[in-house]
């Protein structure tokens, strides 16, 4: 699939040079009023892949991938895949030099089938099952960070005789960061982590230097999701390396790693704030060496986990328009997906930057409510949105920020089939995932 113009020839969003940038770098408007990423057009890649769908512009993702190791040379950047994991992006993350971050056994088969390699793993979760326990020590995962106490026996039970597993243990900082409160996760009285402040952090690591077979290499901490400031981490820092200091004096020991998580914000709508990968590495680095040499304790190797900020601004959600009415005083565009595809809103109240392509209007905007086709009231996409006043049945709308969170977020909710995921570069596109299919649901249901 190729463009009817060089790519340099054509102009590229307004929005392009902002700070944070909502599309990918690559997308430019083509002279028709539609819209190309990675070199092709967003209105022939609905007509080829059909209706809902995502695009994801590969280069984006390799780009901002370099940006975090370029920003940390010396640390480890491990993407995290519950974002979005498929076997194209392990390959691109594992290109790039990038660790991955896993959440199940089904994303660390996914990975071990896409042959990355499991000593660059990190495997995570609050309530891990036997089954990812096993598959971690099966496969040999690099990491698992324990989130619990009980866990620490667990795992120690499953590791072979002769053998040690190295391990994180999560530790929760008393931070309050992150866009909403279901989101943020480093403060007391949620799932994650265990309490520095409470004393069942410093327990756990007592249990785990106990156990013969678990070789502890250091401290994990998440703060939370969609955090724009570097202040939260910095705050992070300052309260764990009294903590690391502190196990020290009671073990004699001191640990080589440090994991600060991720939960970087990006752009949703022109103008939102994001964070910057050099503004983290130079303030959080700087914080670090010095609370480390007060503490008279060795810097430990950083490791961060970047999901969204990798893959969300690389994706672009292609959605048809099936009707169009007004309601009282409020003007209702409905689209021919919605939250089986993009929970977010529903869950969170994110509201998304959407846009017309495939053609262009010449007819005054208005303000409308961009919602899906299910059966609920809060499936919305996005509310008082500029769209051309003759908008219509058939018209493709692209809403781009939509890289991280759809795809495994995405249900079958309506007995409405998973989208496909096609991925740009260089002009060409390619199928990653296809669509899911009615035999596939129905091939699931096999009671009478």
């Amino acid at each position: 699939m190729s463009l009817p113009l060089a790519p340099a020839a054509l102009p590229p969003l307004a929005d392009e040079d902002a700070p944070a940038p909502v599309w990918p770098a690559s997308a430019r408007v083509l002279p028709s009023g539609d819209l190309a990423v990675g070199g092709v057009s967003l209105a022939e890649l609905a007509d080829r892949f059909g209706t809902p769908s995502y695009v994801v512009d590969e280069d984006e993702v390799r780009a901002r991938a370099r940006a975090w190791r370029a920003a940390l040379p010396d640390a480890d950047i491990a993407y995290a895949g519950k974002a979005f994991l498929t076997r194209a992006m392990i390959r691109w993350i594992g290109e790039e030099g990038l660790l991955l971050d896993v959440c199940s056994a089904g994303e660390l088969e996914l990975a071990a089938h896409t042959g990355f390699p499991a000593e660059r793993v990190i495997l995570h979760g609050n309530a891990k099952s036997p089954e990812d326990l096993r598959t971690a020590l099966r496969l040999g995962v690099g990491r698992v960070v324990i989130d619990s106490v009980g866990e620490v026996a667990r795992l120690a039970a499953l590791v072979p005789p002769g053998a040690r597993q190295r391990v994180l243990v999560r530790v929760v900082p008393g931070v309050e960061a992150g866009a909403h409160a279901a989101v943020r996760t480093g403060t007391e009285g949620q799932k994650f982590g265990l309490s520095v402040e409470g004393g069942e952090a410093a327990d756990a690591v007592a249990r785990v230097l106990g156990q013969p077979r678990l070789e502890l290499v250091g401290l994990h901490c998440h703060l939370g999701s969609q955090i724009a400031s570097v202040d939260p981490y910095v705050t992070a820092v300052r309260r764990l390396v009294p903590f690391l200091a502190r196990l020290r004096d009671l073990h004699g020991v001191t640990f080589p790693e440090l994991d600060l998580g991720g939960g970087f914000a990006i752009a949703y709508h022109q103008g939102d704030a994001a964070l910057d990968p050099g503004e983290y590495a130079s303030r959080v680095g700087a914080e670090l060496a010095l609370r480390c040499a007060h503490a008279d304790l060795p810097v430990p190797r950083l490791t961060v986990e970047p999901g969204r900020w990798i893959a969300g601004p690389a994706g672009v959600a292609l959605y048809r328009v099936l009707a169009v009415k007004t309601t009282g005083s409020r003007t209702f565009v409905a689209v021919d997906g919605g939250m089986s595809d993009n929970p977010r809103p529903a869950l969170y109240g994110v509201r998304y930057t959407v846009r017309l392509v495939g053609r262009a209007s010449a007819v005054p905007t208005r303000p409308v409510t961009v919602v899906g086709r299910h059966c609920e009231a809060g499936d919305v996409l996005a509310e008082d949105v500029a769209l051309p006043g003759d908008i219509r049945p058939g018209d493709v709308l692209a809403v781009p920020a939509s890289g991280a969170y759809h795809l495994s977020m995405a249900s079958a909710y309506n007995l409405v089939g998973r989208p496909p995921v096609a991925a740009v570069t260089g002009g060409r596109a390619r199928l990653l995932v296809r669509r899911e299919t009615l035999a596939d649901l129905r091939g699931r249901d096999v009671g009478d």
